[in-house]
């Protein structure tokens, strides 16, 4: 018999900065305080106590299903899932010590490093040149016509970035304008922007709005990866915690790939995320829990590259520490 999963709690950016400043620490669930430090009892039957940030769309399946599935127990972890809208808010709580993990894009924390030094990635969970993808608003037929696209900072700058170079439309020509993922279809509606590059929902949003899906970001040569989050300071007395949940991750991502419908009801009981989405990630995500190889490290310094110069980061970001290729295999069996 499964026992129950625990609770997961959402946090918007504003709550988390809020609980941030005031430095709150509580004793229950649904607060953001660093839940377990090193020698932490964990949950009253000896297993350590961790929280983990993540985003509210299906590309988190596996931590839902590891929840549902209750697999953090199996392999020996007590874990709560703290949700925030945007991922780079959760990698903010994993830098602050509100969490201890963390899941986000390659992309958007390569964004962060410089600010966020401490940042460690351990291991790739899913893989997708097909989930993002490029809408143009209602009127908009032409790439040509784009004078306004809406970008949220980190993955989805560099996905409108990397589009507009494909169609030899030089970036400084269009205007970019930060805003939220869940008003952008509404401001592509309106006809405030032309144009953004995002992660379901929001282009299904999008359309029906009355927005046009052009293409997928593996139409132009762009691939994101999902990486597992820590920090140098807590993984130092951590270690076997943190492989336990690697290995928690690695046999959910199996079972997102051979159970969709699993996972849909997973998802949604968790993130009220609609069955058909789910079900239509699974299809557009390979999720699997690997290493890092050589062409990955390539592709994480061109991201880096890419940064730096567009004046987004003054100084090019450290990959080479954040990224622990060869972690996996050295902290968990059968990796």
């Amino acid at each position: 018999m499964k026992t129950a999963s625990r609770p997961v709690h959402r946090i918007t950016g504003s709550a988390f900065l809020a609980a941030a400043l005031l430095a709150v620490t509580a004793c229950g669930a649904g607060t953001t305080d660093a839940g377990a430090g090193p020698g932490s009892g964990g949950g009253g039957d000896g297993r350590p106590q961790i929280r983990i940030a993540v985003g509210v769309d299906a590309s988190y399946a596996p931590f839902y299903v590891a929840a549902a599935e209750s697999l953090w127990a199996k392999h020996g972890v007590d874990v709560d899932l703290v949700q925030f809208a945007k991922g780079g808010e959760g990698v903010d709580a994993l830098s602050a010590g509100q969490v201890q993990m963390a899941g986000n894009s390659d992309a958007t924390t390569i964004g962060l490093l410089g600010q966020n030094p401490d940042l460690r990635s351990l291991l790739v969970y899913e893989n997708s040149g097909r989930y993002l993808k490029v809408v143009l608003g209602p009127g908009v037929k032409s790439p040509r016509q784009i004078k306004k696209m809406a970008v949220v900072p980190g993955l989805a700058e560099l996905a409108a970035t990397r589009f507009l170079e494909s169609k030899d439309i030089k970036p400084g020509s269009v205007e970019f304008v930060t805003s939220d993922p869940a008003e952008i279809p509404a401001l592509t509606k309106k006809g405030d922007m032309d144009a953004y590059v995002l992660w379901e929902p929001w282009p299904a949003k999008g359309e029906e709005l009355g927005a046009r899906i052009l293409e997928t970001t593996g139409d132009y040569g762009l691939s994101y990866q999902h990486w597992l989050l820590s920090t140098s300071s807590w993984l130092k007395d951590n270690k076997d915690t943190a492989a336990k949940v690697a290995a928690a991750l690695a046999e959910a991502a199996k079972k997102v790939e051979s159970d969709p419908g699993a996972t849909a009801k997973a998802t949604k009981d968790a993130a009220k995320i609609p069955t058909d989405q789910t079900v239509n990630a699974v299809k557009e995500i390979d999720f699997e829990v690997r290493d890092f190889t050589a062409n990955d490290l390539k592709g994480y310094n061109d991201t880096a590259q890419f940064y730096l110069h567009t004046g987004k980061l003054k100084a090019r970001p450290d990959v080479a520490r954040a990224v622990q290729r060869g972690w996996l295999p050295d902290n968990t069996e059968g990796s």
